[in-house]
């Protein structure tokens, strides 16, 4: 559905802000809690957290994160799972959302109540409350940017700091493609987040959104360098069809392509890998995990096999 409509009467702009806001509260119904500990008030009351708490925030934006093909609900969930993604990564839970949403007079009301919707349905499936949020106006703009707050399920949460020389490389699933659809069909790692954040061999993590190209870089250990093993890489058949399209390398789209929204997580060089990937496979059975390489000292000779990840890229924001 395009989002922008020329008849006044299916915009937004015939509703206005306040009758806007009381449309919102109904599509997004019990996940919304009445005030103060949700939409009615400056500011939505959250109870005290025992545990450490985490906040991240992501948007989408009509036609850089999501197009007409996408539908409105899908758009909606993306913006939710895009957060909870992030959650993952350091295995913590979601407790709660607020939403600043950006858009032109001209939005379809109906493609904004498919998102909501979308959005609620999302929330409901991962027990959490969008409790508050903004709507501003901006000419030929249509973009929702959520803050999503969790809270850690273990004792600590991982970091992307934290690995060492000698460190296992893995990652979840598989890789590339993602423009066939799975930018916006994919399943936030929460629970394969929270086991790893339990597991004391795990030492850092991340969430894979910009390709593991560019990604990897962020985990990577002072005076040490990813030496991954290209046969190892886990590529996802929506890749490969991609590969037969453009003519590239079905590597090269698992390595840069981006929006897998898998872990990527490193083990401890000493860690009894055999014994780890058992335990995964008995609690993850549908998800598998892949080894794909290790952390090795900057100047240490190149493996057979290994790639050069400098003729490889991610997603860089702020580009031309």
């Amino acid at each position: 559905m395009h989002p922008f409509s020329r008849k006044p009467s299916e915009t937004v702009s015939a509703l206005g802000e306040e009758k806007l806001i009381e449309h919102i509260r109904r599509w997004l119904g019990p996940v919304s809690p009445p005030a103060p500990l949700g939409i009615g008030d400056d500011c939505a009351v959250l109870a005290p957290s025992a545990r450490t708490q985490a906040v991240t925030v992501d948007p989408v934006i009509y036609g850089r994160h999501f197009d007409d093909a996408v539908p409105p609900r899908a758009v909606g969930a993306k913006l939710l799972k895009r957060n909870l993604s992030d959650l993952a990564a350091m295995g913590a839970a979601p407790v709660a959302a607020v939403l600043a949403l950006t858009l032109d007079p001209a939005v379809r009301t109906k493609w904004l109540e498919h998102f909501y919707r979308g959005l609620a349905a999302c929330a409901r499936a991962h027990r959490l409350h969008i409790i508050g949020g903004d709507v501003a106006q901006c000419s030929g703009t249509l973009a929702a940017s959520l803050t999503l707050i969790g809270r850690a399920t273990a004792r600590r949460m991982l970091l992307r700091t934290g690995a060492r020389a000698g460190d296992h490389i893995y990652v979840t699933g598989a890789l590339g493609g993602s423009l066939l659809g799975k930018h916006y069909r994919f399943t936030p790692r929460l629970a394969e987040g929270a086991w790893l954040a339990t597991r004391p061999e795990v030492r850092s993590m991340m969430d894979l959104s910009d390709g593991i190209a560019k990604d990897l870089r962020a985990l990577t250990p002072a005076g040490a360098r990813p030496e991954l093993i290209a046969a190892a890489i886990p590529i996802s058949a929506a890749a490969k069809k991609m590969a037969q399209a453009d003519k590239r390398p079905p590597l090269a789209h698992a390595l840069g392509d981006g929006e897998d929204y898998e872990l990527l997580f490193t083990v401890a060089a000493k860690a009894g890998l055999s014994a780890f990937e058992k335990s995964w496979r008995s609690r993850f059975k549908k998800i598998p995990i892949t080894r794909i390489g290790r952390f090795v000292p900057s100047r240490a000779p190149v493996a057979p096999g290994a790639i050069d990840l400098s003729a490889y890229h991610g997603y860089e924001h702020l580009t031309a």
